[in-house]
């Protein structure tokens, strides 16, 4: 007899400072107060809330652990946050935190291009990507039969559209700030 295993929930791995406060009250945990750290997920994109371990340092932009196992500086993940409520710190230094994501994580940007989808018969999930129009989508469309793209300079030699990791992020930063109504990137 076949069952369906039950859908396992996806965690972080990492994520990345935007902000952080040494004496914070948490917003989504009430009476959890410590460390803050305001960051966003590497793999799902999301705003998040952390609770920092006392005493430990953390800097804008840094790159931490935060799965089941082994934690070295977080004591938990307290929750989701919206984009309108991260301090206006957190908010300028999100741009090019967004942008190191889509550098360090090339490989799965670059085989979401080769994979991409139509979303409706009249709009391609390419053409929601800033800088890629009607006439980028064809030729990426055609070029990804011939041979998937290896990399973001591989899609800019043959397809020539000039600086995907920009044109990502700010689909992303979109998505994030709910300027969007459909998300690409950004999990729910």
């Amino acid at each position: 007899m076949y069952r369906a295993k039950p859908p396992t929930r996806k965690y972080e791995e990492y994520a990345y400072v935007l902000d952080y406060t040494s004496r914070g009250k948490s917003s989504t945990v009430r009476g959890k107060d410590g460390i803050i750290i305001t960051s966003i997920g590497e793999d799902r994109l999301t705003l998040l809330e952390i609770l920092g371990i006392p005493n430990s340092t953390f800097e804008i932009g840094e790159k931490i652990y935060i799965g089941k196992e082994g934690r070295t500086k977080v004591l938990s993940v307290l929750g989701k946050l919206e984009y309108d409520h991260i301090s206006s710190s957190a908010q300028s230094e999100l741009e090019s935190v967004v942008e190191d994501i889509v550098t360090n994580n090339e490989e799965k940007f670059v085989s979401y291009l080769n994979n991409a989808q139509p979303l409706t018969p009249r709009i391609h999930a390419l053409e929601l990507i800033p800088g890629i129009g009607k006439t980028y989508m064809k030729s990426m469309l055609e070029e990804r039969e011939k041979k998937k793209f290896e990399s973001y300079h591989d899609l800019q030699d043959r397809v020539g559209f000039k600086d995907p990791i920009k044109h990502i992020s700010e689909r992303i930063l979109d998505e994030i700030t709910g300027e969007s109504r459909m998300n690409l990137f950004v999990k729910r």
